[in-house]
């Protein structure tokens, strides 16, 4: 009989809600380009942000029975809650675009779509390297100038907004699309810095 349970083994759960958030990003970029049965295109989005849900709590389920644990139980707790967080923010976008009746999507917002697509990726990259803790710095560098990208494309956008538009209500409808996708590319930040703290605690 086995006194003491297992370590549980959570990077390939890692990998696979990485390939969950690539995958929504995806298809919200692919959705910008193709703007076309909105309804079923948004489905598509939710159901992945489901499977991401039943892999996070897979996490949460495994850290709690798990005596010892790959990594700090915070740090697997927080990179699983900011991946999370990344398919919660592209879920959120695609119901904006639904549910406030865009009529169609603007460059900036395809443009943001297009750096989420390029942080998952390297996500995934950076997550499959875990394991082993090597080549994951240039990954991370990427995700991280990505980000500041994405913060001057915000900028940029909303002053074209405020500059450009005469009709109040199409300003807060994008605008709030806009911040929920900086929400998304701010929790790929957020989970970028988790994994150089894990690194950096196990070199």
């Amino acid at each position: 009989m086995r006194l003491i349970p297992r370590d549980e083994k959570f990077h390939e759960l890692f990998i696979e809600l990485g390939q969950r958030v690539a995958d929504a990003a995806g298809k919200l970029s692919s959705m910008t380009k193709s703007y076309s049965n909105v309804q079923e295109q948004v489905a598509a989005i939710r159901a992945v942000e489901k499977e991401g849900d039943r892999i996070v709590a897979e996490v949460h389920r495994r850290l709690e029975r798990a005596f010892i644990t790959p990594y700090d139980r915070e740090d697997i707790h927080e990179l699983t809650s900011n991946l999370d967080d990344i398919l919660d923010g592209i879920q959120a976008a695609a119901e904006t675009f639904l549910v406030y009746g865009i009529e169609a999507p603007t460059e900036e917002s395809r443009e943001f779509t297009d750096i989420l697509v390029a942080q998952s990726s390297q996500l995934v990259e950076a997550l499959g390297k875990l394991s082993t803790h090597t080549g994951i710095l240039p990954h991370l560098a990427t995700i991280n100038d990505l980000e500041h990208q994405a913060d001057g494309l915000s900028r940029s956008a909303v002053g074209r907004l405020f500059r450009e538009s005469t009709d109040p209500i199409e300003v807060i409808r994008l605008r709030d699309l806009y911040q929920q996708l900086e929400e998304a590319v701010d929790a790929a930040k957020h989970a970028g810095k988790v994994i150089s703290r894990i690194l950096a605690k196990h070199h």
